[in-house]
């Protein structure tokens, strides 16, 4: 059976393989029991009575500085493959470790698993890099710079679980095995159950000066009440799990478990995006295809965008085609950033996730999204990001001369908006006729009424969108691109201040064929098109209700009088036959009605794919491409939306309050950027302020699964996005009736940016910071406009909830004064921020050009001000909990899946310029590529 050396996965998930049984059924190991989506197995160690490490010529004795590294073996299997390492204990003989050791649920680990702990002693920390391999067993792993090797021990899973208390005690030995050179001891942790037992004591090391704590193990005041989210996994895959143990300020333990999970919405969510975009872009194509014939001008220039739009249409074919075939992916990492097949794809998306149980609150959940920022790094940043690219599009096509009519990009949106409508209108609107026709032979009073209500109302709808001056002109515009189409009023240029086109003449329009003449022109033609449809309505239901009124009356009199004779005759061969006559009455109105639609629909539909074709031919090739690169931006925000959201909406699935709040007032979402504003990144900041605004168009839709397929749906066009999320059955039930019968929820996305990084100082002092500010302060009233409504749609009780701890109005006033004040790396907003953001139930995302560097170190600063703040951590212990999460947790296995070295790509002179709590530990940083 091969082992995989650590780090050899594509994945990077390093899992040994499962046993498989034999001819002889030999190699059948024994499962862990365990509850669903826990960890297997998780333990603590410590060590008592270390041998001293060898005296170094020229020095004094001193106390080791131990470190244990853990390897795993399975029976039969050629060698141990390290595992885990804690972090270093300095000075002391007898080290209690923070950093535990836990097994995922996906883990295959057996009773007869054997596990390894060896010793060192770590003599320099900044050349302490423990290297990946596979090692015959009791062999210990070649000597190191800046380590030597104290003892090892060895126990299998099952002595484990089956001892008393479910602790060992193990003699440490040499590599031959002959000496003894101290205890380890490896205790059992199960989160949410600490069990009364004997004081330990901790040894550290606290900026220079030695200190020891006592810490008593306590009950807790409750249980912790076990995850029940199975149906994550259908979204989440290869957890990375590590385990702490960290003092309070009262001398009680609390037990932190940190786990960081890739998600398949990386390839999902883009694969859904780009087909929805191809069918949009097919149906656009085909509309203006059918503009009719156009004088030369206008049909050369549809030609030259058909033939750019038909590349582009490929290019997405081509793309999709490609990512289709990473079946079964779920990561793109950083160095895969500048790929073109993969642009659509997020940078290093994950779910960091901290599960923290102490004495003093019950079980409490911490979860940020990390994703690389939202940017098209294939493209690249030569000419800026979204942000510059778009505004300078907009300036030149103002400036488009008279072989184009310039619509304002809010009348382009609306010319999709309408177009949208009609298309989801028409045949909504045919199937109602259709119920209709369908209840008149059927004779049935009731189900004539629904079906006439149900018509009405979305005919009316259907009316109401053409009601707008952007219809009326762009027929206009349309009439004189025609052959012989001469406006009395020439289109103007220049857009109007409103909503309305930009042309200031009166509709107009011919109606005797699909080339108007001149002769034919009627200012008036489109009012009296679209009122048809109005009246055709109006002459059904006159119908429907003279049909029923007649058939009560004859329901009412046929007993007892003669009244209503010619209805009544049993030879009249009509009235025989009701039902025929009620379909036969109301079947040419319908036939009028779908006629006077087609013609509305034949005549909008050409004139607004000619508002669209100006913005198309104004811009060519720049404006395909722009809608490339914000296609590409925005695919990438949105998987990591979606994930956050999903995720949410599972952790909280049984507080009403959420609940409420979601359908209510929407879900605030906050990004925490981390790019300086200088060089590239000043584009890749660009690109992501527009990717995360254009996050405003996207409503969330829950419905419930009818199969095993849960993974999301999106529908919808580039202007307005639903992304419909699946729920079992029995999760769906617990919705409010609102979500349930199909409420579309909103998100609110802000972005707050503060570069930590060198080259922000160059911004700083020779550079340009105006991008940051005013994204910070655009922001800024964003939120504040959320907190409005909160206040003003829930509940007071639900609101003083929010009030306990913190006062939202003085975080906002206190976020508003640090904007303001223009403070260089004032990493003071972030924080901020990201507690409103806590305390408003938001979904929070941290980011920076590739999700590793940076935002390893926000994430770790983040869930230890956490640990401080919220669950009493012991101050003394802040910087070394700190040290911890960034040495031997999640972060730098993210760093290995990404570069396959377990190095922060940071060099002395660059942390020079960081702030002091952004810092990694000695050690865990050096050269590697980003």
């Amino acid at each position: 059976m091969e082992i995989k050396e650590e780090g050899a996965s594509e994945e990077g998930q390093h899992f040994l393989p499962t046993p498989q049984a034999n001819d002889t059924g030999d190699f059948q190991f024994t499962s862990i029991q365990k509850t669903p989506n826990e960890p297997q197995l998780e333990f603590i160690l410590a060590c008592r009575g270390l041998s001293r490490p060898a005296r170094d010529r020229g020095r004094r004795p001193r106390e080791p500085n131990a470190l244990v590294q853990v390897s795993v073996a399975q029976p039969a299997a050629p060698g141990p493959t390290r595992y885990a390492s804690t972090e270093v204990v300095e000075g002391t003989r007898d080290p209690l470790f923070l950093t535990g050791v836990t097994f995922p649920s996906e883990y295959p680990i057996y009773e007869e698993t054997k596990i390894k702990l060896t010793v060192y002693d770590v003599k320099d920390k900044a050349h302490d890099t423990v290297q990946i391999s596979v090692l015959p067993e009791r062999q210990d792993p070649p000597p190191e710079a800046g380590r030597s090797f104290l003892g090892y021990a060895s126990f299998t899973v099952g002595e484990l679980l089956r001892s008393k208390e479910q602790l060992l005690a193990l003699s440490l030995r040499t590599s031959d095995g002959g000496k003894v050179v101290g205890t380890i001891e490896v205790s059992v942790v199960k989160m949410g159950e600490i069990e009364d037992g004997e004081a330990d004591h901790v040894t550290t090391d606290v900026q220079g000066q030695k200190c020891a704590l006592v810490c008593e193990c306590a009950a807790p005041d409750g249980g912790s009440g076990k995850e029940n989210l199975p149906f994550l996994n259908a979204v989440l895959k290869n957890p990375v799990c590590k385990l702490y143990r960290f003092p309070t300020s009262d001398n009680k333990w609390m037990r932190i478990r940190e786990q960081m999970s890739e998600s398949i919405l990386s390839f999902h969510i883009p694969k859904e995006l780009i087909s929805l975009h191809i069918k949009e872009d097919l149906c656009r194509n085909q509309e203006l295809k059918e503009l009719g014939e156009l004088s030369p001008h206008w049909d050369n220039l549809r030609k030259n965008v058909l033939t750019h739009c038909d590349q582009m249409v490929n290019m997405y074919q081509d793309i999709l085609t490609e990512l289709s075939k990473e079946t079964g992916s779920s990561f793109k990492s950083s160095s895969s950033k500048g790929e073109k097949t993969l642009e659509f794809v997020p940078i290093n998306l994950h779910l960091q996730r901290m599960h923290v149980h102490s004495p003093h609150l019950k079980d409490a959940l911490y979860d940020v999204i990390t994703v690389g920022a939202p940017a098209a790094h294939f493209q690249g940043f030569k000419n800026g990001g979204l942000r510059k690219l778009l505004h300078r599009f907009e300036m030149e096509r103002r400036n488009t001369g008279y072989q184009f009519i310039y619509y304002s990009p809010e009348n382009t949106a609306k010319a999709k908006e309408v177009l949208s409508n009609i298309n989801q209108l028409q045949p909504l609107i045919a199937t109602h006729a259709d119920l209709l026709l369908n209840s008149a032979s059927q004779h049935s009073p009731d189900s004539l009424k629904n079906s006439l209500k149900m018509l009405s109302e979305k005919t009316e709808l259907f009316v109401h969108a053409f009601k707008d001056q952007l219809v009326r002109s762009a027929l206009l515009a349309l009439y004189t691109a025609r052959p012989g189409g001469v406006p009395k009023k020439p289109p103007s240029p220049k857009s109007s201040a409103d909503d309305s086109c930009p042309q200031d003449a009166p509709p107009l329009v011919g109606r005797q064929d699909s080339i108007p003449h001149h002769s034919d022109y009627d200012e008036e033609e489109w009012d009296r098109v679209w009122a048809n449809v109005g009246k055709s309505l109006n002459c059904i239901i006159d119908m429907v209700d003279k049909l029923i009124a007649r058939d009560g009356a004859s329901e009412g009199g046929g007993g007892s009088s003669k009244d209503g004779e010619k209805d009544a005759s049993p030879v009249d061969p009509i009235t025989a036959h009701p039902k025929e006559d009620w379909y036969e009455q109301l079947c040419p109105l319908i036939c009028a009605l779908k006629d006077c639609m087609g013609e509305v629909v034949n005549r909008a539909k050409q004139s607004l794919a000619f508002v669209l074709l100006q913005e198309l031919a104004a811009g060519l090739p720049q404006c395909l491409m722009l809608t490339l690169r914000r296609d590409v931006v925005f695919s990438q925000a949105l998987a990591g939306l979606v994930c956050g959201f999903i995720i949410k909406l599972h952790t909280s699935l049984h507080d009403p309050g959420f609940l409420q709040q979601l359908h209510t007032v929407g879900l605030v979402v906050q990004y925490e950027g981390l790019l300086s504003t200088y060089s590239d990144e000043i584009g890749m900041l660009e690109d992501m302020a527009v990717g995360i605004s254009d996050l405003k168009k996207v409503a969330f839709k829950i419905i419930e699964a009818k199969s095993n397929d849960v993974l999301p749906v999106i529908t919808g066009r580039r202007e307005h996005y639903v992304v419909e999320v699946k729920l079992p059955a029995r999760m769906f039930e617990v919705l409010p009736p609102p979500v349930r019968e199909g409420q579309l929820l909103h998100v609110h996305p802000v972005l707050f940016n503060v570069g930590i990084n060198e080259q922000q100082t160059l911004a700083d002092r020779f550079g340009d910071v105006s991008l940051q500010e005013s994204i910070n302060q655009e922001n800024f009233e964003l939120l504040k406009e959320y907190y409005a409504v909160f206040m003003e749609k829930m509940p007071p009780d639900y609101i003083s909830h929010f009030q306990e701890q913190n006062d939202l109005k003085g975080l906002l006033e206190n976020l508003h004064q640090n904007i303001q004040a223009k403070k260089r790396k004032n990493v003071e907003i972030m924080w901020l921020a990201a507690t409103i953001c806590r305390k408003l139930n938001g979904i929070r995302f941290t980011c920076c050009k590739s999700a590793k560097d940076r935002t390893s170190m926000s994430v770790t600063l983040e869930q230890c001000s956490i640990l401080r703040d919220e669950h009493q951590l012991h101050k003394d212990f802040f910087i070394r909990a700190l040290d911890c999460m960034r040495r031997e947790g999640c972060r730098i296995e993210n760093v290995l899946k990404n570069v396959k070295c377990r190095k922060y790509a940071f060099n002395m002179l660059q942390l020079m310029a960081f702030p002091k709590y952004y810092r990694p530990p000695e050690g865990t940083y050096g050269k590697a590529d980003t």
